[in-house]
């Protein structure tokens, strides 16, 4: 349902504050939606429509009966695409939809101008139909169970990839980047390059005929070599490439794939993105849209978005992480001078009125994702002002319980979490493992070990895509060990430094 004429008077006139304020965004394109359709689209990821799959229906279940029991409701979605689509809930108050269109204008600004987004398909929204249909016709001729049970596999391995590589070039994407090409992606003979998925680039543009070999070049291709030469942190380009998979299998994993890149940066700027939009929303709404007789259910909505607690709220610790930089910047609390004053006095009157509170606010939008933001400035004083404290579960006395207000416990905990989204780090160490053809991965052990229960369930679904013995070599209470399995039990031990683990 498109926007009534009141309502599209509100996004007019909202948008132009926002612009006022200094925000760009791509153009915005809001529907109404009842319950029902929003949790819909909710479990499709903010999508309107997704490639079929159980666990979709399974979102809904969980949103639908959340939200009939009172525990839940989605007052907006927002989706990261070129122009921006996003989504009001049928019934909400008019305060509500003004706040709710105002929050929308900060996350499309951050979506068009933060670095991590840069990369990202613009027009998702196509592409996610178009893996609808590709998913549907795959089904149509090889089974529903089948193509399912085979969704199920990859969705399990869907973040073994690498976020980073979309801005680091980590080794060659193709055979052909070694080719050179023209400004019109023409081969020195003329022959266009087509376009083509990564995988199927070498068979659709074929490299130019081989030139005779010396006798080293010959020799050093014959001389064996790591496979892969370097450790290969996308585990599922790895699977995409090597795998003995069926052409629609490889296809699958490259749709699961290209999903999991689209919205590897959501996760990367959870806090900065819903700090920046409840900052510009509240912004918009106290000083540009709010009625008199709106302030007190708007305080009262706000609030509860807000609203602290024993888990981590990122709408919370982002906005006022932001007016913490933004005030640092206005009065000077920066620099050598600022670090170096140890009069308590002085730092609490400390005011050079420099007024660089904005600027350094939308530095910080483009460049930052969460790690870098906490790890800047998530300083001594903000963490004391904002009462931070960690919090586990006491044995003693069976009840979770504050442990710790010590400023460094609780960055580094803070940093462990949001570091790759508090996954651990998997590569791929060998793919001939033991001269046998079997898959090694290797875990980077960051403190803390890794799951059993998890470790095992991933190596029965790599197996199922390798069709060989798989084995995770990791540590476990400080000792090197090696979990393995060969299509029927799993094992578990030692390994010696002679093998190829980095």
């Amino acid at each position: 349902m498109i926007l009534p004429p009141y309502l599209y008077d509100i996004q007019v006139a909202i948008e132009k504050h926002a612009r006022d304020f200094g925000l760009d965004f791509f153009p915005q394109i809001f529907e109404i939606l009842d319950y029902k359709t929003m949790n819909e689209v909710a479990s499709y990821g903010g999508f309107p429509t997704r490639y079929p799959h159980w666990r979709f229906g399974m979102d809904y279940e969980k949103m639908s009966k959340s939200y009939k029991y009172g525990l839940s409701k989605i007052y907006e979605m927002v989706i990261n695409n070129d122009p921006c689509y996003a989504y009001l809930l049928e019934g909400n108050s008019l305060v509500d939809q003004k706040m709710v269109i105002a929050h929308v204008c900060g996350h499309n600004d951050f979506f068009k101008h933060n670095y991590y987004f840069s990369k990202t398909n613009r027009r998702m929204m196509d592409e996610m139909a178009n893996h609808a249909t590709r998913i549907r016709r795959y089904q149509e001729r090889f089974g529903v169970e089948t193509v399912e049970a085979f969704i199920d596999v990859v969705l399990s391995l869907d973040n073994l990839i690498d976020p980073m590589s979309m801005f680091i070039k980590r080794r060659p994407t193709s055979s052909m980047d070694a080719v050179e090409v023209d400004e019109d992606g023409e081969l020195p003979e003329g022959r266009p390059r087509l376009k083509a998925k990564g995988y199927m680039d070498r068979y659709i543009n074929p490299p130019e005929e081989p030139q005779e070999e010396t006798e080293e070049e010959q020799a050093e291709e014959e001389a064996p070599r790591p496979f892969p030469e370097e450790p290969e942190r996308d585990v599922l380009l790895f699977l995409l490439e090597h795998a003995p998979l069926a052409a629609w299998q490889q296809d699958v994993i490259d749709i699961v794939r290209e999903e999991a890149y689209y919205f590897a940066p959501q996760g990367m700027t959870k806090i900065m993105n819903e700090g920046w939009a409840t900052y510009w929303h509240s912004r918009i709404m106290t000083e540009k849209v709010l009625q008199d007789s709106e302030v007190i259910d708007y305080a009262d909505h706000a609030s509860g978005v807000l609203g602290g607690g024993a888990s981590l709220n990122p709408y919370k610790i982002g906005v006022e992480l932001l007016r913490h930089v933004e005030e640092r910047w206005d009065t000077g609390r920066f620099g050598a001078e600022w670090e170096n004053c140890e009069d308590l006095d002085e730092r609490r009157a400390w005011d050079r009125q420099l007024g660089k509170g904005q600027e350094k606010l939308f530095q910080v939008r483009t460049l930052y994702n969460d790690v870098m933001f906490i790890d800047e400035f998530f300083t001594e004083d903000f963490c004391r002002e904002q009462l931070f404290y960690t919090y586990g579960w006491n044995k003693r006395n069976a009840q979770w319980e504050i442990q710790s207000r010590q400023y460094l416990e609780i960055k580094e905990q803070l940093m462990t979490m949001l570091t790759h989204g508090g996954n651990p780090f998997i590569t791929v160490s060998d793919g001939n493992f033991g001269n046998r053809g079997e898959l090694l991965l290797q875990h980077r052990h960051e403190g803390t070990d890794l799951r059993m229960d998890w470790a095992q369930d991933t190596l029965i679904n790599l197996h199922k895509l390798w069709r060989r013995p798989v084995h995770l070599a990791t540590t476990m209470e400080e000792k090197p060990k090696r979990i393995s399995f060969d299509g029927t039990e799993h094992s578990l031990s030692d390994h010696g430094e002679a093998e190829r683990v980095e």
